[in-house]
């Protein structure tokens, strides 16, 4: 499987480090909702189809990339840098 990196292109997958679900959204660190926090530690989804996630190029430019890959077939369709998507207030 390839991932296209913005900074260095096109490369192998063993290049990079699955950080996590693209989808989560961490409650207020400020929170004691107990509930909440259960859900986001130990619940996850397991989805058929497109999925967004986090993943770092940690074998090359140390970038974090909001990916979109289908877990049926592993065919990426998009890739942008995580960080422009947290400022932009949207999620992958």
């Amino acid at each position: 499987m390839l991932i296209r990196c913005p900074y260095c292109g096109s490369r192998d997958v063993s290049e990079f480090t699955y950080q996590g679900d693209g989808n989560r959204t961490r409650p207020d660190p400020a929170s004691t909702d107990q509930a909440a926090w259960n859900a986001y530690v130990y619940d996850r989804l397991n989805p058929a189809g497109e999925h967004h996630e986090i993943w770092q190029h940690s074998g090359g430019c140390r970038a974090h990339l909001a990916v979109t890959r289908n877990t049926l077939t592993h065919k990426i369709s998009d890739v942008a840098m995580a960080r422009d998507l947290r400022e932009a207030g949207a999620k992958p």
